[in-house]
C-alpha cells in the first residue's frame, strides 16, 4: 500500500503572552485541567487564573491557594467567560466544551478545548525556559507527545549558561551608535560566529 506523501506545514503564529496582564479561565477541574494548570504556572507564576468546575483533584486545590489562582465550585455559565482574555475547556463533557467554544467565539475572546483540535485557537505546545530564554514547541495539534520528546532534548541540548550570553549581548546592544536598523545590523554580523557553519 502507497503511503501519498503531502507537503502540510505549521500556519500558527507563536506570540509569547505577558498572561500577568491578562485573565485567563480555565473550565473544569480534573486531571486535563490540573495539568494545563501546572504548565501555564511553570512557565509564567504570576499568571491570573480563574479556575470553575462543580469539583477539584486535591492537588488542583493545593496548587492553587500556593498559586494567584481563584477557584469558583460551580458548573460551567456564560457569564464566567465575562472580563477573561482567554479560555480553556477541559471538562469530560464534549457538549460542555463545545458550548464553551461557542461562547468565547461569540464574544471574541481566544479559546483552547483541550484534545479537540478544530475547537481550538490556540494550542499549548511544549516550552523549554533557560533564564530569560524561551522556546515554544509546536506540532500543529498533531502529536503533543512529539513536543514533549523535542522539549526534553532542548532542554538537554541548550545550555545552562545561556543566559550569560543573552545579558552580555543586550549589554553590548546598549554601547552601540546608530538608529535600530545600523543596531540590528552591528549585532548580526557580531553574533554570526555563533551559528556553526555547515561545509
Amino acid at each position: 500500500m502507497l503511503f501519498e506523501m503531502s507537503e502540510e506545514r505549521n500556519n500558527l503564529y507563536p506570540v509569547f503572552l505577558k498572561v500577568k496582564n491578562l485573565e485567563i479561565l480555565i473550565v473544569g477541574g480534573g486531571f486535563v485541567a490540573e495539568e494545563k494548570l501546572h504548565f501555564l504556572l511553570k512557565s509564567s507564576p504570576e499568571a491570573n487564573v480563574t479556575m470553575v468546575s462543580p469539583f477539584y483533584r486535591e492537588k488542583t486545590e493545593i496548587l492553587a491557594k500556593k498559586s494567584n489562582i481563584h477557584i469558583i465550585s460551580d458548573g460551567y455559565n456564560e457569564k464566567y467567560i465575562d472580563g477573561k482574555h482567554i479560555v480553556i475547556a477541559t471538562t469530560d463533557n464534549p457538549n460542555v466544551n463545545i458550548q464553551v467554544y461557542k461562547d468565547c467565539r461569540a464574544q471574541s475572546k481566544l479559546v483552547n478545548v483541550a484534545d479537540n483540535p478544530p475547537y481550538c485557537d490556540f494550542y499549548m505546545g511544549g516550552i523549554v525556559t533557560k533564564g530569560n530564554v524561551k522556546l515554544a514547541i509546536s506540532t500543529n495539534g498533531k502529536s503533543p507527545t512529539t513536543a514533549k520528546r523535542l522539549r526534553q532534548f532542548f532542554e538537554e541540548v541548550i545550555p545552562e549558561n545561556i543566559d550569560d550570553l543573552v545579558k552580555n549581548l543586550n549589554e553590548y546592544r546598549k554601547t552601540i551608535k546608530g538608529d535600530f536598523e545600523q543596531k540590528v545590523e552591528t549585532l548580526n554580523e557580531f553574533t554570526k560566529s555563533l551559528v556553526a557553519k555547515k561545509k
